[in-house]
């Protein structure tokens, strides 16, 4: 590859304690933990303690020849603004972390400032849970729009992952009108499997929008590797918006526990249904600028015990 690549989707924490829908969300052993109900595998088995530390990651992506990387949040692993600002100062080169505030409680407003006083250079909202079994909270909300702004105002990237289909993509349009400075990274590739999932996707034809595909190969898990329908699916996105407008994400650590690492993008290295300049644009081009990374790092290929 005469390319580096960066992943716009990963995770970590270093422990997993919260709640969602009232449901118990905790760390286990042996990489398992109590999900909602029941336990999942949440993390590759050999990762006995359950701790999905940046240490883990770099090895991994230093193997796989992965340059720098995206650290989302979502609300099932709990708040990690705390380890994610110690992550970020350790390896300024290699992760760009993303805070998180509780949007679905009123009163995050001041946490959302604070995230930007401390230096946060985006600010992660997992909309897809704002839709609640009793509730819902509009992303279009008062104090939602007040935080977009501060964040337009300050530079910073909103990332979110929005519900299945067309749900919020009103509410996306108008947040877009009303902050057109706004750096925009729509997740899980719109969803896609789902229904609707192109109306996402969609908006990347506003200038300050892009789409990431974090989670693609757990959407496509039932295909499974070599994954040609999500390549497929990549095509149909690039047709509406541009190739330009799509950078790769892993959805790291969950998705290792069906795949390795290398190969949530070798599928993509590998297919010929797109051209190398394609394929140099999605693995790392457009989310080294749209993410501004300075300082990527060359890493050599390192051959298998079994080559």
């Amino acid at each position: 590859m005469n390319y580096k690549i960066i992943d716009a989707h990963a995770h970590l924490w270093l422990h997993q304690d919260t709640e969602v829908n009232g449901k118990k969300i905790k760390t286990m052993e042996g990489g398992r933990s109590l999900f909602m109900g029941e336990i999942r595998q949440m993390v590759p088995p050999f990762i006995v303690d359950g701790r999905n530390t940046a240490e883990i990651f770099l090895s991994n992506m230093n193997y796989a020849q992965v340059s720098a990387a995206v650290i989302t949040q979502e609300y099932i692993d709990g708040l990690q603004n705390e380890y994610l600002r110690k992550v970020e100062r350790e390896y300024p080169d290699r992760f760009l972390c993303c805070g998180m505030v509780d949007a679905r409680k009123e009163g995050f407003l001041p946490h959302a400032r604070q995230l930007v006083e401390q230096g946060f250079k985006a600010i992660k909202i997992p909309a897809e849970r704002l839709i609640m079994p009793d509730r819902r909270v509009y992303l279009t909300s008062n104090e939602m729009m007040q935080m977009f702004k501060l964040m337009e105002e300050h530079d910073l990237i909103f990332s979110v992952d929005l519900y299945s289909g067309a749900e919020q993509v009103d509410e996306m349009k108008e947040i877009i009108a009303e902050c057109p400075n706004l750096r925009i990274a729509i997740g899980h590739f719109g969803m896609v499997t789902r229904p609707d999932w192109q109306e996402q996707i969609k908006l990347a034809r506003n200038k300050n929008v892009m789409i990431e595909s974090g989670g693609i190969t757990w959407l496509y898990n039932d295909e499974f590797y070599p994954f040609t329908g999500a390549v497929w699916a990549i095509k149909e996105a690039a047709s509406l918006v541009g190739m330009d407008k799509l950078m790769w994400g892993s959805d790291y650590p969950r998705t290792i526990t069906a795949i390795t690492y290398r190969m949530s993008y070798d599928f993509i290295v590998k297919s010929n249904l797109l051209s190398e300049e394609e394929k140099a644009q999605f693995l790392g081009r457009n989310a080294e600028s749209f993410y501004r990374f300075s300082k990527l790092i060359d890493l050599p290929y390192i051959k298998n015990m079994s080559e």
